[in-house]
């Protein structure tokens, strides 16, 4: 077996890690480190770097708590970032190197989230068929819904119908840096009244990582009389347009302001990215389908995608 050294990062490793991040076959921007630290408060770092003699091969975005490790569990996906120019063999061994370091640390536990396909520039599913071999479990399955561009996009005649209604409302979509109206006018609302909860940024949150990010995080918002009525927060990566929040208010249905506002953001898209991804549409760790939001989904055209998370055994 090939000798890789594994140690846990460090603020020194900042420019090392995000010049890897840069360069890497799995990454995107979520893995930056100015990412990944917005919320340093709330989560204990224990990401990982893995070295070949002095070159680094692979770098794990992750965290603790007590005696188990996580894929980090403030990113929507984590896994094992690597060199686009390892090797599947070498992989296992990188694989074999980083659970040999965290049994001599004391963890007793993994849990690895992974990188959905649409990801990254490459197939890279190293992990997958490392974790198959260490008869890791597959305790969760988010489904995707998912445009590809590179197929003819079917949408269904109701969703057409509905972008029809909404455009004798002369609704306007606009691009924004200011993410205030919608935060405290839109999401913060329906989040609370539909689900009893809050989003995952806080506004001032959303607005440190614009600010860092401002080619990445887009903001789109539609208004009705000069008045917003809806919007979506887009996280644009290189291949993936991908709706991180989606919000309306109570007019949705006679505006039909959110059909107005993905078909407008799909057709945007389709000459800039590869994917359009709407999000998972499930509950209770991937078990329960929210039918209705995947159909609404579905109806743009989008096809299932699924994202996988893994639970191993140290000991």
């Amino acid at each position: 077996m090939k000798e890789y050294i594994v140690r846990k990062y460090t603020p020194e490793d900042f420019m090392l890690w995000n010049n890897f991040i840069a360069e890497a076959k799995n990454a995107t921007f979520l893995f930056h480190r100015n990412f990944m630290e917005y919320h340093k408060d709330r989560f204990e770092d224990f990401s990982l770097l893995v070295f070949e003699d002095d070159t680094l091969k692979a770098v794990v975005p992750a965290n603790k708590s007590a005696t188990e490790f996580y894929s980090h569990q403030g990113l929507t996906y984590g896994g094992v970032v690597i060199d686009p120019k390892l090797k599947l063999s070498e992989f296992l061994n990188v694989f074999e190197s980083i659970t040999r370091f965290l049994q001599a640390n004391n963890f007793k536990k993994v849990w690895f989230k992974a990188l959905p396909s649409i990801y990254p520039d490459y197939f890279s599913d190293e992990l997958l068929y490392a974790l198959f071999l260490k008869n890791a479990k597959l305790v969760r399955r988010d489904t995707l819904s998912v445009i590809d561009y590179s197929s003819p996009i079917a949408i269904l005649p109701s969703r057409l119908k509905n972008i029809r209604k909404a455009e004798k409302f002369k609704l306007e979509v606009r691009q924004t840096t200011d993410f205030t109206d919608f935060w405290n006018e839109i999401l913060i609302p329906t989040l609370r009244e539909k689900h009893n909860t809050n989003p995952v940024h806080s506004l001032d949150e959303i607005k440190l990582l614009h600010s860092r990010f401002p080619d990445n995080i887009k903001q789109f918002n539609v208004y009705y009389e000069g008045k917003i009525v809806a919007g979506t927060t887009i996280f644009e990566t290189k291949n993936v347009a991908h709706s991180q929040y989606i919000g309306s208010n109570a007019h949705r249905s006679k505006l039909a302001s959110l059909d107005f506002l993905y078909d407008y953001l799909i057709k945007k898209y389709a000459s800039e990215k590869r994917y359009f991804d709407f999000g998972i549409s499930n509950e209770n760790n991937g078990r329960v389908l929210n039918e209705g939001l995947s159909y609404w989904k579905e109806s743009f055209g989008a096809q299932t995608v699924v994202q996988d998370f893994y639970e191993l055994d140290l000991i």
